[in-house]
């Protein structure tokens, strides 16, 4: 370092290196310019304040490597870090990226750069790579960590995995220990420079003529010539060819692209040309006539102007030494194509820039990487595959976000994307269909006039409600006959007529139900089948006091007579209608949807309302028929000839038992079962009243006429007398 000429130096890759000399420098306040990688350590200005480092701050590496894995769908990935100051510095900054976008790591080694010499701690790294599923690891330090890391490394076959890595490394001395197809995968993250016009030229023209005190280059250039067989410290230049030239070299032994440092060193010339040049304008301002001779400046001068220096250089990138005001990195990712005998090729395939709009940063030619020996496929690192449409992810207990089990959805939720948290329950009026990844419209259903069962419960109620007016024409037109007389002829009628209304009201029940479809259901059924039960009842009483006038005398006689029985009918109608207003009062039925019971179909069917008005009102004409078989029951054994009361009994116990069965059935049945479950219920139990009343009365006045005659029934009557007697 001559005093005179020396304003500043420059100092290499290794930022060991460079903070040592930056000590000593740093007593002559003498500008130290570093061109490796920016180092931490190097901007503390405290320590430091003489020092320049020429290299851009990683401040967007970790949003780059991520966006890498996120163009893979790589999101299982390993971590190998350097212990020092930039690694600590990026390790949280990968960490936060990672977590952003569900990236997790499959493991995280921070390794100690003296470690790098210890054989046992190096092989637990090696078994963590190796045995991990992860097939992408991600390796950050400086270029004497990587260099050291992939000596050791790649003495192992540690095959199938891909390398992100933070810097390129010298290849020259990489190539030494290279195995092909071990470290298969290199993805290299420089920083992205502009060619700068005339290099190639400038470096195909150098030799060591023309730099006679470059001690080194003329080494390199007897090795690398052949100049002499025998190494000497002496170097002569017999043997070296006349023309020779660093482009004849192969490009795993040199290089003829300008490196990054190279770019570096070329920023920092500049740098402090121009700074120089400042420096020498505000002298040649401030000279006085006294003093015209110029001075060479002093190195302590420069800092003023290299602190506050920006320009561009001459293929127009800027350039800051200040640290605050450096400009965010662009990157170059690149691969290393591996050649045969040995030889490599460093291919860009892709580029990241911090100043393109989000969604673009990244862009990448996938065909021009070469993933590895015999494969064309893009490597996978996954923890768990993505979980495809119809399933969502289940994370598995004490493992990392990236590790789950595909779960199917549930019953009627949807999952139309892949690896989805949640299913979507579909709406009620959609049902999910089979795969589960799209919710389908329900088709309508209910209890229809064109469905079978429909058409065979409409048949029923049509054919009974037919036969019931056949019956009542019967009776009709054979109303002066004994045996029509003798069974109470108008409440006969009356029971046949509210049999006729009772088959028609479960017609209401079928067909899309609506609002007064659905008021009237309930309402007309109870009124109507109590209307009919309690006629059963005034039926049955009637019986019992016919019987007892005959051995009871004058108070019974004159409860037959005055029609008292008849009073029943009324009375008990009137307190359902009562029980009916109360229960439409307080909450009638409405129209509801069922989408469960039915797959594809959403059930339109008429809600209750209030299910206790509903039990009230079956309860209660329960009750009517409870009492009617009770009283018929104890008059079985009275005389045939004008007992119908065993054919009451087993009416009404027939009725109980429909009605009784009816409730667990209805309570099981769903969606459209449900409305038949009621409407045969109706029929059956109106069936019953019928058959069981009417049809041994049909049968002796159309089959047995004879013995619907005055002077059989007075014959009867006499015999069962005696009998008594």
């Amino acid at each position: 370092m001559r005093e005179r000429k020396s304003v500043a130096v420059l100092t290499g890759i290794s930022g060991t290196t460079s903070a040592t000399v930056g000590t000593l420098l740093e007593l002559y306040r003498f500008p130290q310019l570093t061109f490796g990688p920016f180092d931490l350590i190097l901007s503390d200005a405290s320590k430091f304040p003489s020092l320049y480092q020429m290299a851009p701050k990683d401040t967007t590496l970790a949003i780059a490597i991520v966006s890498l894995l996120l163009h893979f769908s790589w999101n299982w990935v390993g971590l190998l870090i350097s212990q020092d100051e930039n690694g600590l510095w990026i390790l949280p900054e990968l960490r936060e990226e990672m977590s952003k976008n569900r990236v997790c790591i499959a493991f995280e080694e921070v390794v100690p750069v003296r470690t790098l010499s210890e054989i046992s701690r190096l092989m637990v790294i090696y078994y963590e790579i190796n045995k991990s599923s992860a097939n992408v690891s991600i390796i950050y330090g400086d270029n004497e960590f990587l260099l050291e890391l992939m000596l050791y490394f790649e003495q192992f076959l540690i095959t199938g995995k891909v390398c992100i890595i933070n810097s390129s490394w010298d290849l020259t001395m990489r190539s030494r220990y290279f195995i092909l197809g071990s470290f298969h995968v290199p993805l290299i993250f420089s920083h992205h420079f502009a060619d700068i016009a005339g290099f190639t030229d400038f470096i195909r023209a150098v030799n060591p003529s023309k730099y006679p005190e470059d001690f080194y280059l003329a080494r390199f250039w007897f090795l690398s010539f052949n100049c002499s067989q025998n190494e000497s410290e002496c170097v002569t230049w017999v043997n070296c060819p006349y023309d020779a030239s660093l482009e004849w070299l192969p490009g795993q032994v040199f290089d003829m692209t300008m490196s990054e440092e190279s770019y570096n060193i070329y920023n920092a010339v500049y740098a402090v040309a121009q700074a120089l040049h400042e420096v020498l304008l505000d002298q040649t301002e401030e000279q006085t006539m006294e003093n015209r001779i110029g001075t060479v400046p002093s190195p302590a001068q420069l800092h003023p102007f290299l602190k506050n220096i920006q320009f561009h250089n001459p293929v127009g990138a800027q350039v800051v030494l200040d640290d605050k005001r450096k400009v965010e990195a662009e990157y170059d990712i690149v691969n290393i194509w591996s050649l045969p005998e040995g030889l490599e090729f460093k291919a860009k395939i892709g580029k990241f820039s911090p100043y393109a709009p989000h969604g673009h940063q990244l862009s990448v030619s996938e065909n021009m990487i070469e993933w590895g020996l015999r494969t064309t496929k893009t490597p996978h690192s996954v923890c768990s595959e993505s979980c495809g449409t119809g399933f969502r992810k289940s994370l598995q207990e004490g493992k990392a976000a990236c590790c789950f089990d595909c779960t199917p959805c549930s019953e009627n939720e949807i999952a139309n994307g892949t690896d989805v948290e949640q299913c979507v329950k579909c709406p009620d009026r959609q049902y999910a269909n089979t795969e589960k990844n799209q919710c389908l419209l329900r088709a309508a259903s209910f209890l229809a006039y064109g469905d079978p069962l429909g058409i065979a419960l409409v048949c029923m109620a049509l054919c009974l409600s037919t036969l019931t007016a056949v019956v009542l024409g019967v009776f009709v037109k054979n109303q002066d006959t004994p045996i029509v007389k003798a069974n109470n002829r108008a409440l006969s009628y009356i029971l046949l007529i509210s049999l006729i209304f009772c088959f028609l009201c479960s017609l209401l029940f079928i067909g899309r139900p609506n609002t007064p479809s659905c008021i009237l259901q309930q309402t007309t059924f109870g009124v109507v089948f109590t209307v009919a039960v309690s006629t059963v009842l005034a039926k049955t009483v009637t019986v019992v006091l016919a019987f007892k006038t005959t051995f009871l005398g004058r108070r019974m006689r004159w409860l037959l007579v005055s029609g008292a029985p008849n009073f029943i009918i009324p009375i008990c109608t009137l307190i359902q209608v009562i029980l009916c207003a109360l229960w439409l009062g307080i909450s009638p039925p409405f129209i509801d949807i069922d989408a469960h019971s039915e797959h594809g179909h959403i059930i339109i069917l008429c809600n209750k309302g209030s299910l206790m008005g509903f039990y009230c009102v079956l309860g209660y004409m329960s009750s009517l028929a409870l009492a009617s078989f009770t009283v018929a029951f104890l008059a079985r054994n009275l005389p045939d000839t004008f007992n119908e009361a065993k054919f009451l009994t087993f009416s009404m116990l027939l009725f109980c038992s429909v009605w009784l069965t009816f409730l667990p059935v209805y309570h099981s049945a769903k969606g459209k079962l449900m409305v038949a479950v009621e409407v045969f219920s109706i029929l059956a139990s109106g069936a019953g009243l019928l058959g069981c009343i009417f049809a041994p009365k049909c049968y002796i006045i159309l089959l047995r006429p004879e013995r619907n005659s005055l002077r059989t029934f007075r014959d009867n009557i006499h015999i069962m007398s005696h009998k008594l007697s």
